[in-house]
């Protein structure tokens, strides 16, 4: 053999070496799919799900921004029905359920519930509301949102990053004008966030504490979040203080159930939350606020 003819036949191997080669690699490509997507055909979109601490978790649909124009005034009806937002600490985990239950009595209204235990506006080292607020208030697209927070927050204020914007506890010395105006901004910036694009905020107070300390702070948390709602007439604000108070504008484990007229048991163990009854009167003050919103909207309630 001439060496000439030895690598022609050479040559004519090697292409056919590449020639099986690129046929194996196309089938293994149409077999396994490609690592960037461009063999497969349309997919579905992944849902983002809300984490709730004690309810199941609730599956909104995908969002690709978080901002989106003013949300249309439109009447609730069952065809087209209000979306309700539930946020907040586990005050919200709380009294949110039977709120859900009376607003599907409705049939006009549907419900998100978002909560997280041991949550507040002080502590965005704990959990960041404000970035997660422009996370599912655009996915929800609410007509309606109910937010509370406040029995987390009479506590020294954080940055997201963890270092102090204010190591100092309200009602314990003589700083509290300088705390009250750091827990307003943010109080503010939340309320004026949940309440735009032709939302309407109805913002749920706390009660007070059978621990008369615990109660000084809360007292100095409340006194904020009554002044920033004042400044805003589309705020609706719920006295859930006064709600849960005796007569003498106390301290209360027993209040009118306004359901029957009865006096019940309406604390929680720890003597600040609410227990189920309890939560149950605080939801049907909320449910009123929101039938008026839905009326206003044109509703026929």
């Amino acid at each position: 053999m001439s060496k000439r003819t030895y690598m022609v036949r050479r040559i004519v191997a090697l292409c056919l070496v590449i020639v099986l080669a690129g046929g194996l690699y196309a089938v293994g490509a149409a077999v396994l799919g490609s690592d960037d997507g461009a063999a497969e055909g349309p997919s579905t979109p992944s849902t983002n799900t809300v984490v709730n601490d004690g309810v199941t978790p609730t599956t909104l649909p995908p969002t690709t921004s978080t901002t989106q124009p003013p949300k249309e005034i439109t009447t609730p009806t069952a065809e087209n029905p209000a979306e309700l937002l539930i946020l907040g600490d586990s005050d919200a985990g709380t009294f949110g359920p039977y709120l859900e239950t009376l607003m599907g009595q409705t049939g006009i209204v549907t419900t998100t519930l978002d909560y997280k235990v041991s949550s507040g506006l002080s502590r965005p080292d704990f959990f960041d509301w404000p970035s997660h607020m422009r996370q599912v208030v655009p996915q929800v697209n609410p007509d309606i949102v109910v937010v509370t927070f406040g029995g987390n927050d009479a506590q020294a204020i954080s940055n997201a990053d963890g270092s102090w914007a204010i190591e100092y506890v309200p009602a314990s010395g003589s700083r509290d004008d300088e705390w009250k105006a750091l827990y307003a901004e943010r109080v503010g910036d939340t309320m004026d966030y949940l309440s735009a694009d032709n939302r309407t905020l109805i913002w749920v107070g706390i009660p007070n504490d059978d621990n008369p300390d615990v109660t000084a702070r809360m007292q100095v948390q409340d006194e904020v979040v009554r002044a920033e709602a004042a400044k805003r007439p589309n705020v609706i604000f719920i006295d859930t203080w006064s709600r849960f108070s005796g007569r003498n504008g106390g301290w209360a484990e027993y209040v009118i159930d306004p359901r029957d007229g009865v006096g019940k048991d309406v604390r929680a163990d720890d003597g600040f939350h609410l227990n189920t009854t309890g939560a149950e009167i605080l939801a049907l003050d909320i449910a009123e606020a929101i039938r008026q919103e839905l009326r206003n909207r044109g509703a026929a309630l």
